[in-house]
């Protein structure tokens, strides 16, 4: 299927009538995330080819698609820590691109790397305090050993000690406690036990609850059913977009394009 043949069972052109409540009722809103045209290279490398997608306030949005087609790209454009030479990105009423990734943090974007950084050497307690605002610590604390009440058990622990798990379990506490507006999720179960990955998939739900957020995952099951709208990306270009509650996770079009 070429990339720019739409899978009879999904519609590129749909827009969200499900999904949350928040998204039902900001449909008719400005995008609190929109890009449009995006095109952005590692050297002369054409990674992104014209990415157009938004996300609105309340949403899940989940970005799909196999290794190497520009999901973490997609991510690392937004922040500005590659910067696209075309296209628009826009948060709220601001043009990210040509803006530092602080000042792009400092608007209230934040970021949940598949890498999981974090400080090792730090305590699990010492990296979800330097991840809030000054004034917010102790909030963050309860916020996030609620969130994750197996992290309070750590919660003198470097970091560095951790399992896989616990690290990610760590990364969204940080993500979560920093005041953002919208997170960006990036591969969050990559790595992960089957019993691990569904205490992730529930703490990101609970995140999501009064947070947007754009999630990219290649567990497709998991993306659909976190999510209210997916965008599928192939070679640098989104080649299908819906509303998750009309596709399945069995869909063959969409499970082709996540194929190696």
């Amino acid at each position: 299927m070429s990339a720019d043949t739409q899978p009879d069972s999904m519609d590129a052109e749909a827009t969200n009538t499900g999904g949350s409540a928040a998204s039902e009722a900001d449909s008719g809103s400005e995008p609190l995330l929109a890009l449009s045209d995006v095109h952005t290279y590692y050297g002369e490398s054409h990674v992104l080819e014209g990415v157009s997608l938004d996300v609105r306030e309340g949403e899940v949005v989940a970005l799909v698609g196999r290794n190497g087609v520009g999901k973490t790209t997609t991510l690392r454009s937004i922040l500005q820590l590659t910067q696209p030479r075309e296209g628009s990105i826009r948060y709220r009423d601001m043009e990210l691109i040509g803006r530092r990734t602080h000042e792009v943090a400092g608007a209230g974007i934040g970021w949940i790397p598949e890498e999981r950084r974090m400080f090792a050497e730090l305590t699990v307690a010492e990296n979800v305090r330097i991840a809030a605002p000054a004034d917010e610590t102790e909030r963050a604390r309860t916020t996030a050993f609620e969130t994750f009440p197996d992290l309070e058990r750590f919660a003198d622990r470097k970091a560095g000690t951790l399992s896989g798990g616990q690290q990610q379990m760590l990364a969204i506490a940080r993500g979560l406690v920093g005041g953002n507006d919208l997170l960006l999720v990036d591969e969050p179960s990559e790595g992960l036990a089957p019993q691990i990955v569904a205490s992730v998939a529930e703490a990101i739900a609970d995140v999501a609850s009064d947070t947007t957020v754009l999630l990219v995952e290649q567990n497709l099951p998991l993306a659909l059913d976190l999510a209210d709208r997916f965008y599928v990306l192939d070679n640098g270009r989104v080649v299908a977009n819906g509303d998750t509650d009309d596709v399945s996770s069995d869909d063959e079009a969409l499970r082709g394009y996540l194929s190696a």
